[in-house]
């Protein structure tokens, strides 16, 4: 699988977490594949910079093989654009949702899973610093049993959940949310992290992905012409 084939399908994988969206059994099957298709592309980099540098790496090709054979033969430019990387991937992941990834994909690489998903209610149109309030559906297999009861749920804790958002929305002068403006979501903690929307940290992070791409064929083609 090439880097192309691997963002197409990790868009895929984003458009599927949506149609699934709030079953955490599938949200977590989905975002899953984001995830590794994520780690895939960051390879697909590296082995890239790996033909292009011909340093011929015969084991896998990761960012850590990289820089050890890089160093190992004495490559300046191949060790060059290992630095460069490292450098653009900490500044890439500087903003709260690009680095929240970060962190979701080492905790992946820790433990083989993701964190548990947990669906929770907010107001469909957000300002700043609004909370969310954790529903707990019936599952079956982990999976949502019907809409009904998942209605049923929201429905029962709104009243709860709209004193919270109101009283704080009353405070900063921001619009009232109504009962028809509440929607349920998959949220997920990571690290020191709570309560990270898990579709919107996945499209927030497909242009640094991108953009991580193209900037490293850019670097690898600019160090390749001073060889």
């Amino acid at each position: 699988m090439n880097i192309e084939e691997a963002i197409e399908k990790c868009e895929i994988s984003l458009k599927q977490i949506k149609q699934y969206e709030p079953d955490p059994f599938y949200v977590n099957y989905f975002f899953d594949q984001y995830i590794s298709l994520r780690d895939k592309i960051i390879a697909g980099i590296f082995e890239e910079a790996d033909k292009n540098f011909e340093l011929f790496l015969t084991e896998s090709v990761i960012e850590e093989n990289f820089q050890q054979k890089a160093k190992l033969k004495n490559d300046e430019n191949a060790i060059k654009f290992s630095e460069w990387f490292r450098t653009k991937y900490i500044e890439e992941h500087q903003n709260l949702y690009p680095n929240l990834m970060s962190e979701i994909c080492n905790f992946r690489k820790k433990f083989g899973k993701l964190p548990d998903v947990k669906i929770m209610i907010r107001a469909s149109d957000r300002y700043k610093d609004d909370i969310n309030l954790e529903i707990h559906v019936p599952l079956k297999n982990k999976k949502l049993r019907s809409k009904n009861e998942l209605n049923i749920e929201i429905k029962r804790q709104s009243p709860v959940f709209l004193e919270i958002i109101n009283y704080k929305r009353h405070e900063r002068n921001e619009p009232k949310v109504k009962n028809n403006q509440i929607i349920a979501s998959t949220f997920l903690d990571v690290k020191n992290h709570k309560n990270v929307e898990i579709i919107y940290a996945s499209e927030i992070y497909i242009p640094v992905i991108k953009r991580l791409v193209e900037e490293s064929r850019i670097k690898i083609k600019d160090l390749i012409k001073k060889i």
